[in-house]
């Protein structure tokens, strides 16, 4: 990728991406987890800790090249996005907690992502001190994170007529983004993309699956009712494959297109199976009726 739109470009798309989320957000997003205290808990429990360790458990089963399966691991690691938030939209789910759950989860993975990259790049590369997120670079990954976040946040805080003038261009930006950013990385790998999707596509595949799936079961499973549920799956289902590839491309961060791979598959592929899995969901709550009482 041109070291300009690495350098520059990507630090200021990723920068819309998280502005548009912020937009959306109050402290009140935050203080409303005391609504759905257990509910979040399980989501960031499984965003945190389950995710992490299927992907690790896919990856090494399926015997991926390093760079390969440290791409997987930070994609795994990385909260959802503005797509989840869509999704969740589109096919029923409950939006407020949606929106608390982005709150939470930027926050959180903003301090957990550098810990899974730097673990991930130790086991599969054997030196982490070469390419892992050394301190300065976990305060930059902070700060790309959670700074236009805040910044979203202050404008709607301040001018909440702007923000809500600026939230459908921000979404559609993002949307934009995130197709140019996925663009950009298979660009670069073109010569060698055909081998990549062979090589990590099933395993993006089925981590996309199972991410949407034990988004959506665990809660269910727990008592939490099918809107709650959907919420739920589409934030911790549908990884922010843009964060991801910019950390990885950017020459302060990773700066290496091949950990990159794995996000621009999954960004293509969760498209079609988060819209299959919605529309499942959404057939099988019109089929039930009412759903069970909300989890607290």
């Amino acid at each position: 990728m041109d070291s300009w739109v690495a350098t520059v470009g990507l630090p200021i798309a990723l920068a819309v991406v998280m502005l548009g989320l912020g937009l959306g957000l109050t402290v009140a997003d935050f203080r409303r987890v005391l609504s759905y205290p257990r509910l979040v808990l399980l989501a960031m429990g499984c965003q945190v800790v389950l995710l992490p360790a299927v992907c690790f458990g896919l990856v090494t089963a399926a015997d991926l090249e390093p760079e390969l399966a440290v791409g997987m691991m930070l994609l795994a690691a990385s909260p959802g996005g503005v797509a989840a938030n869509l999704y969740s939209h589109l096919f029923g789910g409950h939006v407020a907690l949606n929106v608390t759950l982005t709150a939470v989860n930027s926050v959180l993975t903003a301090v957990t992502l550098p810990i899974v990259v730097n673990l991930s790049t130790a086991h599969f590369m054997g030196d982490a001190g070469s390419v892992g997120l050394q301190f300065d670079k976990v305060l930059q990954v902070f700060a790309i994170v959670l700074v236009p976040v805040a910044v979203g946040m202050l404008v709607r805080a301040r001018a909440a007529a702007v923000a809500d003038r600026l939230t459908r261009p921000f979404k559609i930006a993002s949307v934009v983004v995130l197709v140019v950013v996925i663009a950009g990385a298979i660009l670069k790998e073109r010569a060698n993309i055909a081998d990549y999707v062979v090589a990590v596509g099933l395993v993006a595949l089925v981590f996309n699956v199972v991410s949407l799936a034990v988004g959506y079961g665990v809660p269910r499973l727990t008592g939490a009712d099918r809107p709650d549920a959907t919420a739920v799956g589409m934030e911790i289902g549908l990884h922010n494959s843009a964060l991801a590839i910019a950390i990885a491309v950017s020459p302060a961060l990773l700066d290496n297109v091949r950990f990159a791979v794995p996000a621009a598959v999954y960004g293509i592929l969760m498209f079609f199976t988060a819209a299959a899995f919605g529309a499942v969901v959404s057939r099988r709550t019109r089929r039930r009726g009412a759903p069970a009482q909300p989890l607290s």
